[in-house]
């Protein structure tokens, strides 16, 4: 008797909702039977990652790219080209997200520009009766991840974090073997990233750019007059539209080790670090060792290197997770298994890798991670990277840059993740925003 199309798809989701679909690879994805409702989507921020959010969207069954969004005038056209070019229809173009809201097509939005504009536009998104596909980090400061976890709850709508290594298949493998204690009672994990960005220089008062809306781009960080390092990629050594590497990268792995100890919130929280490398505008921290302390006896480490790319155990990124009975070393790309006499026990590899250390990070996990978020919307899988859980390892980025920047341990409480009795740590809690675009919820 052939299977009643309803039944197949329920069972295909719970029966890789608890795996990530670790037996399926991302280029099968195209051949599973569809959903019965059509996803369309719209992209917004399509210089870089959003072409890989678009190329994902695209390989979830039965979707569509509704809409492109973006305030540089360039990609827009190249995007237009790329979906010609795969056989698309031509996608509706916005350059102000706010009207690309009213289209009432679109179901998910995914949204990939610098991270000032993250959770103002995820907020908006969600509040307009969108699903939200966020990168990382959700937020550019504490208070915007508070108010986003607030709007996760009161619309209802799915909004996940773009930490894309929760939905590969030996990732959630290693974490299930964490949990049934293949290395013991886990005390401890180390997250580290390493690379060789080199000097940004000092940026100059230029005109804008004929294809760049500058208005846009800054949304609701206070008006600047515009200089010539910051766009596309250098906005993330500054405090107005980035969060540092502790964000661009540690949330990734600090994530990881977060997931592994079973922890939320910390007890308290130290930063050593500077900007040690080159001498130029980067506002932000090319060296930083962060120290997370939670109850139970548990730690975390994180240690970014943004411009020395000397690796640890070989590898450019990861996180090491120690317990009583050995250690597990992981990554995006596969984990390895280690007694307490250092002897490899086990070694899994992903079937299809994923980039480690460039600036677009493309790869299989990319697609993992949308179809998760789009059977979460279809049939209710449970999501891996809901804000309500991701909001907290984008809390304990923030720490570790507010720990810098004060030079105090800060202590937390380990219930609302508030810093306590620290009034200069509080300074950094919330942003001062552009009249009229602070976000409401």
């Amino acid at each position: 008797m052939i299977e009643n199309r309803r039944d197949f798809i329920k069972k295909t989701a719970l029966g890789t909702a608890g795996l990530g679909l670790s037996t399926i690879s991302a280029k099968s994805y195209s051949n599973i039977l569809g959903a019965n409702d059509r996803l369309n989507y719209g992209i917004v921020g399509i210089h870089s990652r959003g072409k890989a959010n678009m190329k994902a969207a695209l390989a979830v069954p039965n979707t569509s790219i509704a809409a492109i969004c973006d305030v540089d005038s360039r990609v827009l056209v190249d995007v237009q080209g790329r979906l010609k070019e795969m056989g698309k229809k031509k996608a509706k173009e916005y350059v102000d997200y706010r009207e690309m809201l009213e289209n009432k097509d679109i179901d998910v939005i995914t949204i990939a520009t610098p991270e000032h504009w993250h959770a103002p536009m995820a907020i908006m998104g969600a509040q307009a009766g969108k699903h939200v596909y966020v990168e990382k980090p959700c937020s550019h400061n504490p208070w915007e991840t508070v108010a986003l976890m607030e709007v996760e709850k009161k619309t209802g709508k799915k909004i996940q974090m773009g930490n894309q290594q929760r939905s590969a298949p030996t990732s959630i493998k290693a974490i299930k073997e964490i949990r049934e204690g293949i290395i013991g009672d886990v005390y401890f994990g180390k997250a580290w990233y390493s690379n060789k960005r080199g000097p940004i220089g000092y940026g100059k008062r230029v005109p804008v750019p004929e294809w760049l809306n500058w208005d846009l781009w800054q949304g609701p960080a206070p008006r600047r007059d515009y200089q010539d390092i910051w766009v596309h990629y250098n906005w993330h050594w500054f405090w107005d539209y980035g969060t540092g590497e502790v964000h661009n990268n540690g949330t990734h792995e600090i994530d990881i080790c977060r997931w592994a100890l079973g922890v939320d919130y910390p007890e308290r929280v130290s930063s050593e670090g500077g900007r040690f490398h080159y001498d130029d505008d980067w506002e932000f921290y090319d060296t930083q060792l962060v120290n997370y302390r939670f109850p139970e006896n548990k730690m975390i480490t994180w240690e970014g290197k943004s411009c020395n790319p000397f690796p640890h155990h070989g590898w450019g990124r990861g996180s090491s997770l120690h317990g009583t009975k050995g250690t597990i070393l992981l990554d995006r790309n596969n984990y390895i298994v280690y007694d307490m006499d250092g002897n490899v026990v086990k070694h899994e590899k992903e079937e299809e890798e994923s980039a480690t250390t460039n600036t677009v990070g493309a790869g299989a996990l990319d697609t993992y991670h949308m179809n998760n978020l789009a059977n979460a919307i279809r049939n209710g899988e449970k999501q891996h990277s809901p804000i309500s859980d991701a909001g907290i390892s984008t809390q304990l980025c923030h720490y570790g840059n507010i720990a810098q920047a004060t030079g105090d341990t800060l202590h937390i409480d380990t219930e609302s993740g508030k810093i306590v009795g620290n009034g200069k740590a509080m300074q950094y809690w919330k942003r001062v925003y552009e009249p009229g675009w602070e976000p409401i919820v």
